[in-house]
């Protein structure tokens, strides 16, 4: 279940400054608000896992500067963050980035090739909300995949 937590709307750095550590759930923040989102589990977390595993041996085959993540929060707007369950970032991007270093937040569209969502309970924001905020930000490459 995603859950919207009851609060006043914060800023991207307010809600940084509040993300819990160690949460048995990850966060998002979607117009100034916090959205509690399980962590993957079962078939979500085993698309996540095979997609990384996939995209990292296609990247170094292909001897592309690019690299998968652990974790990444992309920084939309002021009011917005998306946490991707897959990510992959251009190294030669990375040096531009004043966040990522300490905070692992990317805030430019050029650093990102790829973002992908496994869709689950929350399918609408993927299709609809996500996809329109990853384009005004202008990621080129967005993947929503599902589990069969």
């Amino acid at each position: 279940m995603i859950a919207v937590l009851d609060q006043t709307p914060l800023s991207f750095d307010e809600f940084l400054a509040w993300y819990p550590e160690d949460s048995a759930y990850h966060y998002e923040l979607r117009r100034g608000m916090v959205v509690e989102m399980p962590k993957p589990k079962g078939k979500h977390s085993k698309l996540a896992g095979d997609l990384v595993f996939d995209l990292g041996a296609t990247i170094r085959q292909a001897n592309l500067p690019w690299f998968i993540p652990k974790e990444c929060l992309i920084r939309l707007s002021n009011e917005t963050g998306y946490e991707p369950d897959v990510v992959v970032l251009d190294e030669t991007q990375i040096s531009d980035e004043p966040r990522w270093e300490r905070e692992s937040v990317i805030t430019q569209s050029q650093s990102i090739k790829l973002a992908v969502e496994v869709v689950s309970t929350n399918w609408r924001d993927d299709y609809l909300l996500k996809l329109a905020d990853y384009e005004a930000f202008g990621i080129q490459e967005y993947w929503i995949v599902g589990a069969t």
